[in-house]
C-alpha cells in the first residue's frame, strides 16, 4: 500500500545511530544520506526515512501516529525493543507482550525514536 514513510528528526546523527540499530535487529541495511542530508533504509517492501523539516522548523512527533515494522518472531521484537532502547530510543506504553482484539493477536514493542517519533516492532501471532 505504501512506496514510503518518512520521518522529521532534529538530530539526523541520532536519529540515524537509532534507526540503524532497530533497522539491523529486522536484518535490514544500515540508512545511507542522499545529497540533501536525508537518510533512507530501502528494502524490497518499501522505503523508511528521516529528514529535518524542508521547512526549516523544528520536527514534531504526529500526535497519534504509529509507524510499525514487521518482524519475524516475538524474540526478534525483544531484541529490536532492546537494541532501541540502547541507542537512543525511549520505551513507551505497555512492555513488550502479546495484545489483540479478538481472533487477531500480535506481539508488539513500543519506542520512541530521539525526536519523538512512536514506532513499533510487530509480529503477527494469528
Amino acid at each position: 500500500m505504501f512506496s514510503h514513510v518518512m520521518v522529521g528528526a532534529n538530530d539526523i546523527a541520532a536519529s540515524k545511530a537509532f534507526y540503524d540499530a532497530v533497522m539491523a535487529v529486522l536484518g535490514h541495511p544500515e540508512g545511507v544520506f542522499d545529497e540533501k542530508g536525508r537518510c533512507f533504509y530501502v528494502t524490497p517492501a518499501g522505503v523508511f526515512a528521516i529528514t529535518s523539516p524542508i521547512n526549516g522548523e523544528v520536527a514534531t512527533s504526529g500526535n497519534g501516529m504509529t509507524i510499525g515494522f514487521k518482524a519475524s518472531s516475538p524474540e526478534l521484537v525483544d531484541a529490536w525493543h532492546k537494541a532501541g532502547a540502547a541507542s537512543g530510543g525511549t520505551p513507551c506504553e505497555e512492555p513488550p507482550g502479546v495484545r489483540g482484539n479478538g481472533q487477531r493477536k500480535l506481539y508488539l514493542a513500543y519506542l520512541r525514536d530521539p525526536s519523538g517519533n512512536k514506532v513499533c516492532a510487530t509480529h503477527f501471532v494469528s
